[in-house]
């Protein structure tokens, strides 16, 4: 540790010795950042430390001053505490070796910090839909170029349609995480080379300090970077907990569909940095912009809100589908059966039997019900929660409905139509314990008889055992596939 050694950068010079570390800013302007004079460089160190104590206020131990021969200041450097190369958390990943403890104090960390970090009007503007969309489509443009050459054509449109379905949707989701002052003052550059797995606890090192509105951001916006560094270096699973244990220790109920956006969006960044990289020549950066650009795709489509009809004759399992398929997918269920009673002041296994159409059965009462299932689908979709909708689906008018609330809040419908033998639905029906549904053997031949063709659903066998149907429906909702969990290459 006490060796000398030096790294650079384009944008600076790091020099090592003994146990210290001393940062040299390049007199450089770059556009998205200005060292040409000392006086900016000055400015810089001294940020750079008041800005890296939030994390590390041991590691940033001031700002000392480079004497020319007249003994004026010439110009400046971080100093800082050394760090031991060999416990970067990314030389432990790639070695297998055991980073859980880490990983979660560096949650924590990050949480507390988030928890008391600056926000405010100015801050929260940098993280509305419309800022957001902003940048997703700053990366699109810059990286166009590159379609059908570096980018497959056909997967970067994919993926420029996924981002725009769902962020055409979420506008409420957006101002909520605002309202709720998720938006702060982070890290805004949380790689895995820069947290350092010490004995006594991590240290979080090289927050981005050029521009501070990169790092205004949503804390799990903040969280997310690290979760697709960790992503990068093959730990997957670590990147999921990681970011689980950072939901759980900042209190943040954002749906999955929020977490997988932001990794898509940071993996997005690194595809175009690698794509402009590839045009100026570097030998790896192609396969790496496509890697990149691979599991923002991914993420996209894992977190595509989406609405997902389970219907079927009574009988046939649809609401134990619809229950087994939502516990798989972390996502909410709207039943008919419950909805109804709810609006006739029932609780949901209080018994309302009556012959077919009548009671709280008759067409009125089914424009009321389903009308109420729209209104709550549609508050719950604009929140990105994907919903499973529970119901029989036999009235063509009842499926119209529920279908245009997809297409208005921008939000993929499947429709799923569950069959099961005629004999095996009358046992189920008479076997089964008390619940919100009423339907008898009667009930569920008259159902069959005013039925309409549903078109354009998928057809799932749920005769036989749960778990079988639950992946057919599985294959329905995500044709693509389960995420290919394969790491990107590290940049050259």
């Amino acid at each position: 540790m006490g060796n000398a050694a030096v790294a650079e950068t384009h944008i600076g010079v790091v020099f090592f010795t003994g146990d210290r570390a001393y940062k040299l800013k390049k007199p450089v302007d770059l556009g998205f950042l200005d060292f040409s004079t000392r006086e900016l460089r000055e400015r810089a160190c001294h940020e750079e430390v008041r800005l890296n104590r939030r994390f590390a206020p041991d590691v940033y131990l001031g700002v000392a001053d480079v004497l020319g021969p007249d003994g004026d200041p010439c110009d400046h450097l971080v100093v800082m505490r050394r760090m031991p190369a060999d416990r970067r958390l990314s030389t432990l990943v790639e070695a297998g070796a055991p980073v859980r403890d880490a990983l979660r104090d560096t949650a924590r960390i990050l949480a507390a910090w988030h928890a008391r970090a600056p926000r405010g009007p100015r801050i929260a503007a940098e993280e509305t839909r419309d800022a957001v969309r902003g940048r997703w489509h700053d990366s699109f443009e810059q990286a166009r170029p590159f379609h059908g050459t570096v980018l497959d054509a056909g997967a970067a449109a994919e993926t420029e349609d996924l981002t725009d379905e769902f962020l055409a949707g979420r506008e409420p989701l957006f101002d909520a995480r605002i309202a709720d002052g998720r938006v702060v003052d982070g890290h805004g550059d949380l790689l895995a080379g820069d947290v350092f797995c010490l004995d006594d606890g991590p240290r979080i090192l090289d927050c981005l300090e050029f521009d501070e509105r990169l790092r205004y951001l949503d804390g799990l916006d903040d969280a997310a970077f690290l979760a697709m560094d960790l992503e990068r270096l093959g730990a997957t699973e670590h990147a999921e907990r990681f970011l689980g244990w950072y939901a759980e220790y900042a209190a943040d109920p954002a749906p999955s569909s929020l977490r997988h956006h932001y990794v898509a969006y940071r993996a997005f960044v690194r595809a175009k940095v690698a794509c402009l990289r590839h045009g100026q020549g570097a030998p790896d950066a192609a396969a790496e912009a496509r890697a990149y650009a691979g599991v923002a795709l991914r993420h996209l489509r894992a977190g595509r809100v989406g609405l997902i009809m389970v219907g079927g004759l009574p009988g046939t399992g649809k609401t134990s589908l619809a229950g087994a398929l939502a516990d798989r997918l972390g996502c909410t269920v709207l039943g008919s059966d419950r909805i109804r009673k709810e609006l006739a002041g029932l609780a949901p296994a209080d018994p309302a039997a009556a012959p077919y159409g009548s009671g709280i059965y008759t067409p009125e009462w089914g424009r009321r019900t389903y009308r109420e299932m729209a209104a709550r689908a549609a508050r719950l979709l604009r929140m990105g929660e994907t919903v499973i909708l529970d119901a029989s689906w036999t009235s063509e008018a009842n499926r119209e409905l529920l279908a245009a609330v997809a297409e208005q809040e921008h939000a993929h419908l499947t429709s799923l139509r569950c069959e099961a033998p005629e004999a095996v639905c009358a046992e189920r029906m008479r076997t089964r314990p008390r619940g919100a549904s009423d339907a008898d053997a009667g009930i569920a031949a008259a159902m069959r008889a005013d039925s309409a063709p549903w078109p354009g659903s998928t057809a799932v066998d749920t005769g036989g055992p749960l778990p079988r149907a639950v992946e057919q429906a599985l294959a329905a909702v995500h044709p693509a596939g389960p995420p290919d969990r394969s790491p990107a290459p590290r940049p050259a």
